[in-house]
């Protein structure tokens, strides 16, 4: 049975990363936090920032919080340190960012393709090594200020990682996704031994089929997340979206949506599937008819992707439209993917939405 987090029906969440205030100007450029945060004034203004990013949750209604990622910098993408904070931490990675691996050859400079160039690529010449990602040390400041419980984003995870990659040292996605896998291994158990029960693994590496047309990739990508999560005493979910660079879905290189690869998946150890639907107007539901009986799903139900900002009605809408196929007991509520392209005003009134629908919706149950 999936381990419960809170006692409500439909508990709501985010998936991870929440806007900067505009006075956090600080940045970690790919230092250990334990270095940057000897300067007083970045350390204060993080805690500080982390503390805003949980109060505007759980004043927003939240019943589950995030502790925003304020470790991650004003990057590429406007999310791209979701992939560079654990490139410049995990050894075997080169700092500079390079032209993105798919650019090469492209013969149509697509929307795509720019935002791709954008993001960059990244050279690995070397065995990947564990380096100060320190997911527990920002837990532990996130526990100091949340009264709500608290879920934690892991990643970009192993898979993901890949993705980018120019292979100096590894020979393919499959070589350097089972490298790391032992270090977000040891990273989340951490995480538990500094009390965190509910992690969220973050990687867009289940869609990696659809680009090799090999299905035989889903059997080893379900492998790499199982390494990941082996032995770890939580709640484990999974999140795959559908990409958000500068606030843009990447769904047109995704030739088909959740029916292509979730069904795969459904064999891996974790508990909860973290899926993107209300920015497709709840396209391919119907898919989690197939769920097992044994998993849940947090189901995005607020679009990130663009300022405007539901009504409660707009996402008690969504709501009604996952649970006729998956029984409430079994929902988790959340955005589509991270925040923190958002204004912040925008991001905790999307959020107050959030609860308000869900409210809506149990009212009715």
């Amino acid at each position: 049975m999936p381990t419960k987090i809170v006692d409500t029906i439909l508990p709501t969440t985010m998936v991870g990363s929440y806007p900067r205030p505009r006075w956090f100007r600080q940045q970690l450029r790919g230092r250990d936090i334990r270095v940057a945060f000897k300067e007083v004034e970045h350390e204060e203004a993080y805690a500080d920032a982390t503390k805003v990013a949980i109060d505007d949750q759980e004043s927003a209604g939240l019943d589950i919080v995030t502790d925003g990622q304020m470790y991650f910098d004003d990057y590429v993408g406007g999310i791209g340190a979701f992939c560079w904070y654990m490139y410049e931490r995990i050894g075997g990675f080169r700092e500079a960012k390079e032209p993105h691996p798919l650019e090469a050859g492209a013969a149509v400079r697509t929307k795509e393709i720019e935002l791709f160039a954008d993001w960059g690529g990244v050279i690995n010449d070397g065995p990947v090594s564990r380096g100060p990602v320190r997911l527990a040390d920002l837990y532990k400041i996130a526990a100091k200020c949340a009264k709500k419980p608290i879920k934690v984003s892991v990643g970009a995870g192993p898979i993901n990682l890949a993705w980018h990659v120019y292979y100096k040292r590894y020979t393919n996605p499959e070589e350097l996704s089972r490298a790391p896998a032992p270090i977000f291994n040891a990273e989340m158990k951490e995480l538990v031994e500094a009390g965190a029960k509910y992690l969220q693994i973050e990687d867009l590496g289940a869609w990696l089929p659809l680009f090799t047309g090999n299905s035989d990739d889903f059997k080893w990508i379900a492998e790499v997340i199982t390494k990941c999560v082996d032995g770890v005493k939580a709640k484990i979910a999974w999140h795959f979206c559908f990409g958000n660079a500068w606030g843009n879905s990447l769904k047109a290189i995704f030739p088909k949506g959740y029916e292509a690869v979730l069904p795969q998946f459904y064999d891996v150890p974790v508990e909860q599937f973290v899926l993107d639907f209300a920015n497709r107007e709840m396209a391919d539901i119907e898919i989690l008819k197939s769920l097992p009986k044994d998993k849940e799903v947090q189901i995005g139900v607020l679009d990130i992707r663009t300022m405007m900002i539901e009504s409660p009605e707009e996402v008690a809408a969504r709501i009604q439209k996952v649970i006729k196929v998956v029984p409430p007991d079994r929902v988790y509520l959340s955005t589509d993917c991270g925040m923190k392209n958002l204004p912040r005003l925008v991001a905790k009134m999307k959020l107050k939405a959030l609860a308000d629908g869900a409210r809506m919706v149990r009212k009715e149950l």
